[in-house]
Formats: C-alpha cells, structure tokens, sequence
C-alpha cells in the first residue's frame, strides 16, 4: 500500500519511533492507574453503629474503668449470625442483661434494634479514610458505590463514541492533548470536593477521557509503525497497562488517604500535557485531511530522527501526491461508522478503516464499556443470590471464547485502509475465503 511504502522509506521501526514510544508508555500506565483507582478510594473498612456513649468524647459511662470496650460494645451493638457486631443496627436500650449471659438464651425476647442513625465508626486501620467513610456508603447506601464505579465506566463508553469522532475530525494529537489537560482538572478537583455527587460528575469526566487518551495513544503509535512490528507494540502497550495495575497497587499501599491517592494519580498528567507537544501527529491521518504539506513535514522529522536524510530530502509533494493517488481519492467519498456494517466482507471481519478509524475504536469501546459499566451493578445481585454475579462472570467469558471461532485469522493480512481497497483487493479476498474454508474444514 503507497503509505505504507513511503513509511519504509523514511523509517518504519526506529529512533522516532522508540522516542514516540517512551513519551506515551507512561500517559498508558498513569491512565491505567485511573481506571482501577476505585479498587482502593471505594474500599468499605470493617464498620458499626455510632454509639453516644461509647464514641462521644465529652460523654463517658465507664469513668472507672470497670468495664472494657468490647464489654460496653455487647450492650449496645447486637451481633450478627457469626457472634460479630452487626454493621447496621444498634440496641435502642442498653442491654445490660447481656453482660450476664454466659451461653445463649432461646426464649429471651429480641431486644428491639434501630439503624445506624448517628453514622458509623469504621475500622481505619488499613485506610484512614475512602469515599466510603467520607459519604458513609454503608448499609442501606451501599449501592452507591456501585454506582460511583459504574458512572467512570460509563464516561468510558460516551467518550470512546465522542472521542472517536473527535479523533478522526480532528486529529489524534490535538483530542489527546486536551484530553490530558482535561483529566488533570477534573482529576485533581475530585480530590477536594466535598459533595458526592459532584465526586460522580468528576469521575464520569475522567473516564470520558481516560478511553480517548488510551485510544490515541495506540493510534498515534501504531500508525507510524510498519505492520511486521505492529504486533510487538501492541505487546508493548498491553505490558504498559499491567504495569499501570502493579503501579497503582504500590501508590495505595503508600498513600492510603483517598485524597492524596486521588491527587498522586491526577498530577501527572499536567506533565504529560506538556510533553506531549513533542508528539508528532499521524502523518496518514494529515496527508487524508487535506493538510499534505504537514503530511509532508512529519514524514521528513521521521527520516531525519530515524538516520535516513537521504530519503527525506527525496519527499516531494509531487512524490506524496503521487504515490498517495489512490488513497486520496477515495478520502474524497464520505465514508461513515454504518459503512463498516454495509460491506459484508468487513461484516465478517475486524477491520477498522483509516478514515473512520478513531470512530470504530469508538464503537467497539461501547461493548466493552457496557459491559464494564454492569460490572460493579451486577453485584447487587448478591442481594437476592450469592453465586449470583459469579455464575454471569464465568459464563460470559466462555460464550465470548466460542464466539471468537467465528473470526476468520488475521496473521500475515494486510491492514487495509479504505473500502475501495477491501472490495477490489483480490489477494485480501483469495486469503479471507482459504481461511474461512479452513476453518469450515477443520471445524471440530
């Protein structure tokens, strides 16, 4: 394919390309970092009722010291089915009675019990404070905390639509710039603000961004890689995510307060605005959207950075044009989202077309998304049957497994980049079809 061809030219795999890399790795690890950060800020410590006399410091019952914390807890907390206080309910008399039990009584009465309408004390020896003790996300307002989860996730799907668009209108570099200013207010604001809802709309403005930031970070990598390689960088940014987790786990051990951990994860993004500036734009993407002579520009930086001035100084724009003709020609005919799902062979196919090629990472986030953004509400579930979310988790899983046996492979094919090239490439077709007939073949 002509672009690809002027990307072997001027360097497919080398010093840019590595630089490009180690500016975005991190953007990768620090987003990752944001994604899961709910696994510890949402974290519910050990809990139980606020009792005046036992946790109000200008009142004290026991000045003599007769009686011990846990002996003073018996009277005013009852325990729950495994002889552990109760997390959501409290005596609304002392039961000094209880003191005097040495084993159980089956024909006592049930002391009457209220809900916790003082608060909660909570158990702050692992995390002195999470949105949970901050809002008080227990008991009866627990699902709350499935929502906070579910309304990041769901930030992630509207943004991987709006994003897409935004990416392929445009261009990667400029959406992901603001995306990473924008991630840096709204993340550093969530961890002052005192009102819940407030906290919601910040995380759901953070996962608008998170998406778009980790899907133009890939693009703006793996359009300016030849396609042999493409594997390895992709590779590369999976490991970058998994160091994002092993990462997040070390910042919460150290920084356990829910604000400071919130803060360390957000500030580093002001940084990673400003180095972005040296990121170059997809030179593809340029020369398409009418902008050859930038096209052009990236193209000759690549060659410089890459050792190769010999072909830099080659570039023409006659050259460009030139060998560009056919791509160019096409990017004339209106290409949209629905194209992907009128042309059969892409039907059958995962291939993502250059001209709508943000957008259909777009499209295939809202799956994902969905999904992610059921995770946490699923496990209210519990609520009516334990095994429950459990059983939804395990299956989905090995229907999506089966599900892949339907794809055709797509080793050693090249990555096509308009439907006129997916139509008339008989070569692309000769392989799809032996593929598929192997497949039929061989089908178990």
């Amino acid at each position: 394919m002509p672009f690809q061809e002027l990307l072997d030219q001027v360097g497919g795999l080398g010093k840019f390309q590595i630089l490009q890399m180690v500016l975005i790795v991190p953007f990768l690890v620090m987003t990752a970092c944001q994604m899961f950060l709910e696994n510890f800020t949402t974290v519910i410590p050990g809990h139980r009722c606020w009792v005046h006399t036992l946790d109000n410091d200008t009142v004290s019952d026991n000045d003599s010291g007769i009686l011990s914390p846990e002996t003073l807890l018996r009277i005013f907390i009852p325990l729950d089915s495994d002889l552990r206080p109760e997390k959501c309910h409290r005596f609304i008399h002392p039961q000094w009675q209880l003191l005097h039990l040495n084993g159980s009584v089956t024909n006592m009465t049930e002391p009457d019990k209220e809900t916790c309408l003082d608060g909660w004390v909570y158990d702050q020896s692992s995390f002195p404070s999470t949105i949970v003790t901050e809002w008080d996300l227990v008991c009866n307002y627990q699902s709350q905390k499935s929502v906070v989860q579910s309304l990041f996730m769901a930030g992630m799907l509207v943004g991987g639509l709006i994003g897409g668009h935004l990416s392929d209108r445009f261009g990667r570099k400029l959406i992901l710039r603001w995306c990473l200013l924008q991630l840096t207010i709204v993340g550093t604001s969530a961890a002052f603000v005192s009102n819940f809802h407030i906290y919601c709309l910040l995380r759901f403005l953070s996962g608008c961004s998170s998406i778009i930031i980790l899907a133009n970070d890939g693009m703006l990598i793996t359009e300016w890689i030849r396609p042999p390689s493409r594997v390895m960088v992709i590779t590369v940014i999976s490991c970058a995510f998994s160091v994002g987790h092993i990462l997040l786990g070390g910042l919460a051990f150290v920084f356990r307060e829910w604000r400071t951990l919130q803060l360390v994860v957000s500030v580093p993004f002001l940084v990673f605005f400003f180095s972005s500036r040296w990121l170059v734009e997809s030179a593809r993407w340029l020369i398409i959207n009418n902008k050859p002579e930038e096209g052009l520009e990236a193209l000759r930086k690549v060659a410089y950075t890459n050792g190769m001035q010999n072909a830099g100084d080659a570039l023409t724009m006659e050259g460009l044009r030139s060998s560009m003709q056919d791509e160019l020609e096409a990017a004339q005919t209106k290409v949209t989202i629905w194209d992907l799902f009128h042309t059969p062979i892409l039907c059958k196919r995962t291939c993502i077309l250059l001209f709508v090629r943000a957008r259909a990472f777009g499209l295939e986030t809202v799956a994902s998304r969905c999904g992610a953004t059921l995770a946490p509400l699923l496990m209210m579930l519990m609520e009516y049957l334990s095994i429950l979310p459990w059983i939804i988790y395990g299956v989905s899983p090995i229907i999506a497994g089966l599900a892949v046996l339907i794809l055709p492979e797509t080793r050693n094919l090249p990555l096509l980049d308009t439907l006129h090239d997916v139509k008339n490439n008989k070569e692309f077709s000769r392989k799809v079809n032996e593929i598929n007939s192997f497949v039929k073949v061989t089908k178990f």
